[in-house]
């Protein structure tokens, strides 16, 4: 325990903040393909766990029961209660309009009125302007996204015709030029535009929640899926054979948002996808101690071995300078009470003839 204290200085701390990015890609592939099981006409995908409550589907990195299996993302459907396709006769309709509600109240807030404020295609959250009416959402898990997503870094491609190899169109979104170029209206935090290689805006990304909110309508021509009247079955798709199943249902995307369960649309989204790409960011704040010994200061241990008969052990006659070792830091509270050690990696000779500066790093 020391019995010894030097206050730092405004001279002798120092606070840092750096952002370390990680890059994350996402095939197909492990999104649709990878870990399906075929039995009796159907497919049973190891990697994706459905719910009981049927609002939203998770995907792993490997089949979720496996030790190993990383949680990648959650993909769920929304529809605005305002919604052309908003109705009695839409399959699940309250609780896509309450998922619909739910994220934008989280991501987009209320008016003055008290009224949850609707997706806008331009992020014009006051006002008019295009609405995003029914769209996917896209869900990254923390451990993916961790602090948020690196502005600028988002790409994601999907086959927007038919699912064969000769039908299939690929558009590519993402949130290019959104380093310079993003919003700060959200609740939620910092969000831009995700516009495709079609030259249109297809949603929004919000780096902060590591959630991508994509319109339906890129989707408009086909949307081909097994009885999307409600059974949850998928043909075709980059991450299968399209010869698996080939009895499908070829339907616009509103009459599967209408006609189709939430699950059965997530199977949809997935089979959509060709491959996802982001950093991620991971935000490290840091304080600096400069603890500064000078030459006439911790010369001596408190070590109760450093001294015996009331003598110094490391001095043969009473002229020899004092002599200590240094081993470790340790920060102390205004009261004294312990918070952190720091320990060297090597004991550090000190005595008045010497000066030592230890740096001393606190990451949290």
């Amino acid at each position: 325990m020391a019995t010894t204290f030097k206050k730092f200085t405004s001279n002798d701390t120092v606070s840092t903040r750096t952002l370390l990015h990680e890059a994350i890609p996402l095939t197909g592939t492990i999104v649709s393909g990878t870990y399906h099981e075929v039995g009796s006409g159907d497919f049973n995908e190891t990697n994706i766990k459905n719910y009981s409550h049927g609002m939203f589907q998770s995907v792993f990195d490997y089949p979720y029961l496996s030790s190993s299996a990383n949680h990648v993302f959650d993909i769920a459907i929304g529809i605005a209660s305002g919604s052309a396709l908003s109705g009695t006769s839409t399959v699940q309709n309250a609780k896509k309009c309450a998922i619909y509600n739910q994220m934008a109240q989280v991501l987009v807030g209320h008016d003055v009125t008290g009224g949850i404020q609707k997706f806008d295609q331009d992020g014009n959250i006051v006002g008019g302007g295009t609405k995003l009416q029914e769209v996917f959402f896209m869900n990254f898990s923390r451990l993916l996204s961790k602090d948020e997503i690196k502005k600028g870094s988002f790409s994601i491609g999907f086959a927007t015709g038919g699912l064969t190899t000769a039908t299939h169109s690929l558009l590519t979104i993402n949130d290019s030029g959104a380093g310079s170029d993003y919003r700060v209206n959200s609740p939620a935090g910092e969000y831009a535009v995700l516009n495709g290689s079609d030259g249109n805006k297809h949603g929004l990304l919000y780096y902060q929640a590591g959630i991508a909110v994509v319109t339906a309508s890129i989707f408009a021509n086909k949307f081909e899926v097994i009885g999307f009247a409600g059974t949850p079955k998928i043909d075709g798709g980059f991450g299968r054979p399209h010869t698996i199943n080939t009895a499908y249902d070829t339907a616009s995307v509103d009459a599967v948002f209408t006609g189709s369960n939430i699950t059965a649309s997530c199977d949809g989204l997935r089979n959509r996808i060709s491959t996802i790409s982001f950093n991620n960011t991971t935000e490290l704040n840091s304080t600096i101690y400069f603890c500064r010994a000078n030459h006439n200061e911790f010369n001596y241990s408190s070590n109760p071995t450093y001294i015996t008969a009331s003598k110094l052990r490391i001095k043969n006659v009473s002229t020899d300078t004092p002599v200590s070792y240094i081993t470790s830091v340790g920060l102390y509270s205004a009261d004294n009470e312990l918070l952190a050690v720091a320990k060297l990696s090597e004991p550090l000779k000190k005595d008045p003839s010497n000066e030592l500066t230890l740096r001393v790093r606190l990451d949290y």
